[in-house]
């Protein structure tokens, strides 16, 4: 049975883009693999540096991991600061990694860009920690968005780096998962790109909002007069309202609204309505369970630590078998 890996920073509860591009995976895949999926919370402090709130972020993505459908007697699921392996894994990598190939890195340019008072070496190292995250179970395939994909890459460059430095063929090299669908990347309700809740929490739907909250964000959602000419080009925050009802919606409605578009006849305020009610479709069944689980501590605390004991099992194995292969061992 192949290995799968992936993970979710816990910087706010999980939304949509965190669903499409992740989790409808995860919960595909539970049953075919040996599934490892951990909230990433050392991954957060490279940008939410203040624990403040981390344990009650923590929380509630495992709330979101479980009403989504993922199944603790399937997979693992684990805290990613609950497994030190971790840690000393990424230690280790650190040493095969080059400054240039992380200065290089797009995600790392976009950090800088977005938080210049912030740019601390945990955000360098961010492919690293990856990498890490990936190899301590050493994962044949990882569920991953398209704007994951250069780290997926850079954590089979780290593995072969170590496979021929130790002249050794431990490490597998991890490939994308994604059922031989195209990767799907949901936009934000701003006009961006990306949906993203470290961002700007107005431009995401998540998964545990209320109806009502989810449809006053989508009307709110940014448009504009409407076409001038018979199938203009959409600008980018069209194409986002187009792309969120292509993922929630039925072909027969995404196909009406387009050809409102391409004759000049689209009322945004009807596709948004229509819009925000398949949204709530979609989403009412896993916004159920969140209220359900929310009040369940001790049963959320039980899948914690069993996560955390089954991801031990492996990683202990991983990090003695690559200490071994250093020459890192006890005299």
């Amino acid at each position: 049975m192949e290995t799968v890996v992936s993970g979710i920073r816990p910087t706010g509860f999980l939304h949509l883009g965190n669903y499409f591009g992740a989790l409808r995976n995860f919960i595909k895949m539970q049953d075919e693999a040996n599934c490892f999926f951990f909230i990433a919370d050392y991954h957060s402090l490279t940008t939410h540096p203040k624990g403040s709130e981390l344990n009650t972020h923590i929380k509630n993505v495992l709330i979101d991991y479980l009403a989504a459908g993922l199944d603790p007697d399937k997979s693992t699921l684990y805290v990613q600061s609950d497994l030190p392996e971790t840690a000393e894994l990424y230690l280790l990598l650190n040493m095969l990694a080059y400054l240039g190939e992380l200065e290089r890195c797009v995600s790392f340019k976009e950090k800088v860009r977005k938080h210049p008072d912030n740019v601390n070496a945990g955000l360098l190292t961010y492919p690293v920690l990856q990498a890490a995250d990936i190899l301590i179970h050493n994962a044949d395939k990882v569920p991953v968005g398209k704007d994951q994909l250069q780290h997926l890459e850079m954590a089979r460059d780290f593995a072969q780096r170590f496979n021929h430095i130790y002249e050794t063929e431990y490490f597998k090299l991890p490939v994308a998962y994604n059922f031989g669908n195209e990767l799907i990347k949901i936009p934000g309700l701003d006009g961006s790109t990306k949906m993203s809740k470290s961002d700007n929490e107005a431009s995401c739907v998540y998964l545990s909002d209320a109806p009502e909250t989810i449809r006053k964000k989508v009307m709110k959602a940014v448009s504009d007069s409407g076409p001038t000419e018979p199938h203009q080009e959409k600008p980018q925050a069209i194409e986002n309202l187009f792309q969120l009802m292509q993922a929630v919606s039925t072909s027969e409605t995404l196909q009406f609204f387009e050809e409102q578009y391409n004759t000049c006849q689209i009322r945004y305020g009807d596709m948004k309505k229509q819009l925000a009610e398949d949204i709530i479709a979609f989403t009412t069944p896993i916004y159920e369970k969140i209220l359900e689980l929310r009040s369940n501590d001790t049963y959320l605390r039980s899948v914690a630590q069993k996560g955390a004991e089954k991801a031990h099992e492996s990683a202990s194995k991983t990090v003695r078998q690559v200490r071994e292969i250093i020459g890192v061992r006890s005299i």
